[in-house]
């Protein structure tokens, strides 16, 4: 980037340079990565758009475009991503929170608001804590929240995020492969866990590839870890629980079978993103 030029002629090149990897988002993006390195938010940044950008900042803001460009997902460039309202510190440990699991959320909340008599939710794979910390923040104050990981790195991250939101003393964080030692009875079981077929992985969006694997790798057919979920929680789940898993859209049918077979006569629904694609599996136990 030339020096010397002005924080406006300054985001105007960073989109441009941004546009092929990042298209419609590439403005936003250079936005976010300017008010990083400058420590100011995007209504400040606007205020000093006319002013000259030091040459020591440029050279930082180089940097991390150069970063970005090579695939580095922005969220941890940021070291913080927002998830229903709330800003969540987030790192290479952990799967960055997308706003289509917030889907998970709202299916949750709802059905709490009708089942005020529930007691205990859990969050498997809960990475950042976003689920649970959500939960925690807008749930019924009488509810008890699990949330585990097979990752201590990311527990140690999601503890962060509980302690600074002021939602720790909401949360049981666990270090758990799946329901672990938790005994139950849960009304409310949810999961985003990892879904992508493993032959897929190779072909992922740079930015996919440099998330944890082990968040990512749902085995041969992205089911592996669902299924051995749905194994666990037939013993673990209260009777007129909610289970909530998110699935890719295409699993639907697998997903769907997979649940009957683990509650027989269970009768699985299918809830749609705002993009219209199948996200979340829902079953009432």
């Amino acid at each position: 980037m030339a020096r010397h030029l002005t924080v406006r002629e300054a985001l105007r090149q960073a989109a441009r340079c941004l546009a092929p990897r990042s298209g419609d988002e590439a403005h936003l993006e250079a936005e976010l990565l300017l008010c990083h390195v400058l420590g100011l938010d995007r209504a400040r940044l606007y205020q000093h758009l006319p002013a000259p950008l030091p040459a020591g900042v440029a050279r930082r803001y180089d940097e991390l475009l150069r970063r970005r460009l090579a695939g580095e997902p922005l969220a941890y460039m940021l070291g913080r991503r927002e998830f229903f309202g709330l800003e969540l510190e987030v790192g290479p440990a952990v799967l960055v929170p997308r706003p289509e699991t917030e889907l998970l959320v709202e299916l949750a909340l709802s059905w709490l608001a009708s089942h005020p008599a529930a007691r205990w939710a859990m969050d498997v794979g809960t990475g950042c804590g976003a689920i649970a910390l959500a939960l925690a923040a807008y749930a019924p104050a009488g509810l008890g929240i699990v949330a585990s990981d097979i990752s201590g790195e990311a527990l140690a991250l999601a503890r962060r995020n509980a302690l600074r939101l002021g939602l720790a003393g909401r949360l049981h964080l666990i270090q758990a492969d799946l329901l672990g030692p938790v005994r139950g009875p849960l009304d409310l079981l949810v999961a985003n866990l990892p879904y992508v077929p493993t032959a897929e992985l190779a072909a992922a969006p740079p930015e996919v590839r440099r998330e944890p694997r082990i968040a990512l790798d749902g085995g041969p057919d992205g089911l592996r870890v669902v299924a051995r979920l749905l194994e666990q929680a037939p013993a673990r789940m209260a009777s007129g629980g909610l289970l909530l898993l998110e699935i890719a859209p295409d699993q639907a049918e697998a997903a769907s079978a997979l649940a009957r077979r683990a509650f027989p006569g269970a009768r699985p629904s299918l809830h749609r993103d705002l993009s219209g694609a199948v996200r979340a599996l829902s079953l009432e136990t």
